[in-house]
């Protein structure tokens, strides 16, 4: 009944609007005979641009579906239902608040029968519904009537003409993409795509964006960010009860066993250079286990981020007291026993090893954090890197103090200041390992930790660390002195002022201080900020469509969950009134996630650079187009297009310049208004 009255008030709007009849869908009908006594009817429908005809099955209080009618019928029956065939399209549509299926450009219906003998007549219609973005048609009937002879069917095996679905291919660099393969636009509808356009959309246009001019490369930064965050590691290493103690004995040892002071100046050197050997070596073990592929991998594999997760919680428990993460002593004691055997440069290094071994239970968790940060970047040689930074700064005081020894007289004595350090990192690897927690979460759509959540967790750790350095909480090597030194006090002012600077987080504001480590602002389920860009297209050919019907240039966003910088970018710079106002104004925003791991319909292997790749989730789509068209891997990724797919400016990377990034936009807008004339 919901349905007829449905039917009746579409009829009634269609008439309304429509000063003449349109015939936006035309269908023809045929019997095909199996070899099996089978017959097959086929409906064939041409569709125009911008119509769509509804599938099979869609449920009441929908569009109409398409449904095969019987009025006379014998010496024939039914098997099975109706069958859609060919590029079925699934979308949510706002008209009629539910997921609808429908096909553009070209559809077949299929209805199978049996013959049981003799003289067949089967009398029906077929009923579709059809819809473009400003009115449908009338529920419509495509009639047919068939009749024959069925003994002795023994005629040729013909097979319906059925296009096949597509799936995107790739010989060279010409994929078709399928449009149905994720949602598509949000809160958009009536948008189809095109099998046989003329514009070929995934074009390389490499040579076109290099001529523009190339944007300033982002990777010796982030070797330099990589180097310092390992050089802060070491440093913060220094501090700790495994590592400081040791660090006035060492010098003192090799001072005196040389009565040579440049000698004892020069081992003191070798032995700093023995710890940079070690850690680096201990980095390209790193890439070589996992290889550079794999690392690349790891910042969004659901595995790794939980184990990173886990590995981060179980170090936070050391550092807190609970237990000691320490090698076996045997090791130590190998290495030191055979040190003393030997001598020269040998021993030297196993001295440097021995330090190794013996601090792990305080450098271990800080080691294990950096190289899973640095692995996570996908950039191969990352960890060796990184490594290197935090052995230079572990090395330097024992090289310093050589050179200097009335240094010595000044360092700070060892004590419970130590020990504070340690649980202050342990309370930031907690911190940390719910960023890991966070990015598997998101590539896999968990929803687990949405923005929210992760603030609330984070808000909370903060104010406990806060609340710990001002000695309101007790662990168990921490001494009872009720003492809070100035140095402590300012640290906890900054923590508890960071735990309170997040709280308006919760209903919405960017935060840019956290942008980098947060859930994207579209995971926050209450939120009262409105000046925010969302894309209105996850799906590149879709996006493309609806930017060719409006008449609009394109910026394409490659981008990805475990990206720190894309999100720096969306909270830092899209927040900009001007530069929201350009993007949801006077471009089409698609953003293209390169670690989506929604499944592909199903693996689809592609040739590049002369060897078979084999896509299989949407992320692995995205990253091809952005390699094979724009030649770049690295995101955030800001290209300008028009709606045919040619550049209008230069790339733009990680850059939170916001003079620069309007420049950017104006500049790819000026260029579509000159080739519009």
């Amino acid at each position: 009944m919901k349905k007829s009255i449905f039917s009746i008030l579409l009829l009634l709007f269609t008439v309304a609007v429509q000063a003449q009849i349109q015939e936006p869908v035309k269908f023809k009908s045929e019997l095909k005979t199996l070899q099996t006594g089978e017959v097959e009817v086929v409906f064939t429908g041409t569709i125009d641009k911008g119509w769509h005809v509804y599938s099979t099955d869609l449920g009441d209080g929908g569009p109409i579906s398409a449904t095969f009618n019987i009025e006379e019928m014998s010496g024939a029956e039914l098997i099975g239902k109706l069958q859609p065939v060919g590029k079925e399209i699934a979308a949510f549509d706002k008209l009629f608040e539910m997921k609808v299926r429908y096909f553009a450009d070209a559809v077949q219906f299929v209805q199978k029968l049996k013959l049981t003998g003799g003289a067949y007549k089967i009398e029906g219609y077929l009923e579709y519904g059809a819809c473009n973005d400003e009115n449908c048609l009338p529920p419509t009937q495509v009639p047919f009537k068939f009749s024959g002879k069925a003994e002795g069917v023994t005629t040729k095996e013909t097979t319906a003409a059925a296009p096949s679905v597509q799936q995107e291919t790739a010989s060279g660099a010409t994929p078709q993409a399928d449009a149905a393969i994720i949602g598509g636009a949000e809160g958009v509808t009536g948008i189809t795509v095109s099998d046989n356009a003329a514009v070929d959309l995934w074009k390389p246009v490499i040579k076109e964006l290099k001529a523009l001019g190339e944007p300033v490369s982002q990777e010796d930064m982030s070797w330099i960010y990589i180097f310092v965050t390992g050089f802060i590691g070491g440093l913060l290493a220094l501090f700790t009860p495994c590592v400081w103690p040791i660090i006035p004995m060492t010098v003192s040892f090799f001072l005196k066993r040389s009565k040579d002071k440049k000698k004892g100046i020069r081992d003191a050197w070798t032995y700093g250079a023995s710890i940079v050997v070690i850690y680096v070596g201990l980095g390209l073990l790193v890439t070589g286990i996992f290889g550079a592929n794999a690392l690349n991998s790891l910042s969004t594999n659901a595995v790794f981020n939980i184990f990173f997760c886990l590995m981060l919680v179980v170090f936070a428990a050391s550092f807190f007291g609970a237990f000691e993460i320490t090698l076996p002593s045997k090791w130590s004691n190998a290495v030191d026993s055979k040190a003393e055997k030997t001598g020269g440069l040998l021993s030297i290094f196993l001295m440097a090893f021995t330090l190794s071994l013996v601090s792990f239970s305080c450098t271990g968790p800080i080691i294990g954090f950096l190289l899973v940060q640095v692995s996570t970047t996908g950039n191969m040689i990352a960890p060796a890197i990184g490594m290197s930074g935090f052995a230079i700064a572990l090395a330097l005081p024992f090289t310093l103090f050589a050179l200097f020894p009335s240094w010595l007289k000044s360092m700070p004595k060892s004590g419970g200041w130590m020990n504070v350090i340690k649980v202050t990192l342990g309370f930031l690897e907690l911190a940390f390992a719910l960023k890991f927690l966070s990015v598997a979460d998101l590539a896999y759509g968990w929803r687990i930790l949405d923005r929210e959540t992760f603030l609330a967790l984070w808000i909370v750790l903060f104010a406990l660390l806060g609340f710990y350095l001002l000695g309101k909480i007790k662990f168990p090597h921490d001494d009872d002195d009720t003492k809070v030194s100035v140095p402590r006090f300012f640290m906890a002012l900054a923590s508890l002022a960071f735990a309170v600077y997040m709280l308006p987080g919760l209903w919405g504001a960017p935060l840019k201080a956290v942008s980098a480590f947060a859930p994207p602002m579209q995971t926050q389920d209450f939120n009262l900020y409105n000046n925010e860009v969302h894309a209105k297209f996850d799906d590149y050919d879709l996006g493309m469509e609806y930017a060719r019907q409006h008449g609009k240039p394109v910026m394409l966003d490659f981008t990805g969950y475990g990206c720190v910088n894309c999100r720096k970018m969306e909270l830092a710079v899209w927040t900009n009134p001007k530069v929201s106002d350009i993007i949801n104004n006077d471009y089409v925003l698609i953003t293209l996630y390169v670690d989506n791991k929604t499944p592909l319909p199903s693996p689809v292997k592609i040739m590049e650079n002369g060897t078979e790749r084999t896509l299989r989730t949407v992320g692995d789509k995205w990253s091809y187009l952005q390699r094979v068209k724009f030649g770049a891997n690295a995101q955030p990724f800001y290209v300008l297009i028009n709606n045919e797919g040619e550049p209008l400016n230069k790339s733009y990377s990680y850059d939170e310049s916001i003079p620069k990034y309007i420049e950017f936009l104006q500049t790819g807008l000026e260029n579509y208004k000159k080739e519009k004339q």
